[in-house]
């Protein structure tokens, strides 16, 4: 089993669990709690699709290296920024970088099952080139960046001058660069690492976002003058009538 179908594995675990379906083992694909669990999933995979066309394969001219960031903490900005990231390996034979640039809460090692001992924060404050620091998904032209060891250190330095140096190196090795950002509305290191790429989608949280937030965060990205790309609302349900539910 590759480590990129164990990636997609964990991540739609995960997925299943954020919308609180309970995960059951292989053997029970046929009851109703698995049923539930990978129709979830599917909607989820569906949203991911339609994102990455529109975004990535839309146009020639089309970003190539985007911000996704969070309204807050918990709406599910590290699985869409990662769903994305393999979505879009898989559509095309073009390299692809996914980085972990939430310094504060870093998760995208977790999702794709790496060592987070050197990353980001560590390409920050050395200078070997960009891709020492990038762990490529064995069989696949998915390379990863987690956040590092070093990220508590590094929370003040993602305004220096090396970090738009990495930037542009990243936009030189790779044909499309993602970065799973920190909350919006939280903390200022979205915004800044937006405005060296070429925009940023917001995540948003289904029945939890507030309106308030939302608009603030969208702002924050006018002010900035930072191309606002669109926005993804996660962790959306679509509930079964019951009719047609007791026959699945």
């Amino acid at each position: 089993m590759s480590r990129t179908f164990e990636a997609i594995q964990r991540v739609e675990l995960e997925r299943a669990q954020q919308l609180g379906v309970a995960a059951a083992p292989p053997q029970l694909k046929s009851t109703v709690v698995e049923s539930r669990a990978v129709k979830s999933v599917r909607v989820g995979e569906e949203e991911v699709l339609k994102l990455v066309q529109r975004v990535f394969r839309s146009a020639p001219d089309a970003p190539r290296v985007v911000v996704f960031s969070a309204i807050g903490h918990g709406d599910g900005c590290t699985w869409v920024s990662s769903s994305a990231a393999m979505t879009l390996a898989a559509q095309t034979s073009a390299s692809i970088c996914v980085i972990d640039a939430n310094l504060r809460t870093p998760g995208l090692h977790n999702v794709f099952g790496i060592d987070n001992a050197v990353g980001f924060t560590d390409a920050i404050a050395q200078s070997a080139p960009i891709r020492s620091f990038a762990q490529q998904i064995s069989g696949s032209n998915l390379w990863v960046i987690p956040c590092g060891s070093i990220a508590t250190q590094s929370a003040t330095s993602i305004n220096s001058e090396v970090l738009r140096a990495r930037i542009a190196e990243l936009r030189s090795e790779f044909d499309y660069v993602l970065i799973d950002a920190p909350p919006t509305n939280m903390y200022a290191d979205a915004i800044t690492l937006a405005r060296l790429s070429d925009g940023m989608i917001l995540v948003l949280q289904s029945n939890a976002t507030r309106r308030e937030a939302a608009l603030k965060a969208k702002e924050s990205c006018e002010i900035a003058q930072v191309r606002l790309l669109g926005a993804v609302l996660n962790k959306r349900t679509f509930p079964i009538p019951q009719q047609i539910y007791s026959r699945l």
